[in-house]
């Protein structure tokens, strides 16, 4: 089949969360949630396209009580300062919605047959006394100008609470450097459908700016994906130099009949084009909760950019 037929299509079927990295070597690696939440899989190919052919590899599985024995959520993979982690988040089955995030490493060259070893919940800056006290996920890492930042969804509040987007630097993998500065809470009405929520965030650099997508709303039809953007010269940890998108990105367009598009990440193919893996489902309405139905499937769409060097995200 063509590849422009695939684009806005289901390419890998029942992975929501999709996250796509592409290493030095040119190799991709794919993971995802998992729709019974239970584990972390890895896949891995020579191309983008042919990672939904390949074969799925389980590298870590869930424990049976306790921290990360119950709704595995959103793995990413990295490679950073030579060895190789995955973020991702859990709850526990005693406390199914106690989710917080949590790091694996892995010390050896290949992260699909080698060790992983569990580092335990992502560490927080010594004088942060908040973050990761609440319900955290969707940690995301990314580079700019020599150093690395962790921005992650953390909900505060009463009640059904709010879903904010945090952001600090990162003294290591597995530990912030700085106290946490928030990034965006649910301000307008598409981002406020069911539950207030900003959450999976994803960076991506062009023009000297960086653009940091995120998702918004509850996991069904009104699923939608926002976007922020600074300066690579500016400071990342200062709110006011970041700007908000007043209106939503990417969102249902039920003509296509892709419905919740969100949760997306950001790689380039072979010929360094670049691209938005994102999930969307298929249908309108869901029958129970939206976060037990595994009808999210990973899609790509050829990223294109504007004359001002701004993303436009287009199903065309």
């Amino acid at each position: 089949m063509d590849k422009e037929l695939k684009y806005n299509t289901p390419w890998i079927l029942q992975r929501a969360d999709p996250y796509v990295y592409r290493h030095t070597d040119g190799t991709y690696y794919f993971t995802a949630s998992m729709p019974a939440y239970d584990s972390i899989v890895l896949r891995r190919s020579k191309s983008l396209w042919g990672l939904a052919d390949s074969s799925e590899t389980e590298v870590w599985h869930k424990h049976e009580s306790g921290p990360m024995s119950e709704h595995i959520w959103a793995p990413e993979l990295h490679y950073l300062d030579g060895h190789w982690f995955i973020y991702f988040a859990g709850g526990e089955k005693e406390d199914i919605w106690k989710i917080r995030p949590y790091v694996l490493e892995c010390k050896d060259e290949d992260p699909i047959t080698g060790t992983w070893t569990e580092l335990g919940k992502m560490q927080r800056a010594d004088e942060d006394d908040f973050s990761f006290e609440d319900f955290s996920l969707d940690g995301t890492v990314f580079e700019n100008k020599g150093k690395h930042y962790y921005v992650w969804a953390e909900k505060t509040g009463v009640g059904k609470k709010v879903s904010n987007l945090y952001i600090a630097e990162m003294e290591n993998p597995h530990k912030l450097k700085t106290v946490q500065v928030l990034l965006t809470t649910p301000d307008y009405d598409w981002e406020r459908v069911g539950f207030w929520v900003n959450e999976g965030p994803a960076a991506i650099h062009r023009g000297g700016k960086i653009y940091l997508t995120y998702s918004a709303s509850e996991t069904g039809a009104a699923y939608c994906m926002g976007m922020l953007s600074i300066s690579e010269d500016a400071d990342l940890l200062d709110p006011r130099a970041w700007t908000k998108e007043r209106y939503p990105v990417l969102k249902t367009d039920e003509a296509k009949g892709i419905y919740g598009p969100g949760h997306n990440s950001f790689t380039v193919d072979e010929d360094g084009n670049d691209i938005c893996v994102y999930h969307a489902r298929q249908e309108s309405k869901i029958e129970g909760d939206p976060l037990y139905n595994p009808n999210r499937h990973a899609q790509l769409m050829k990223l294109r950019w504007d004359k001002d060097d701004r993303p436009v995200f287009s199903y065309d």
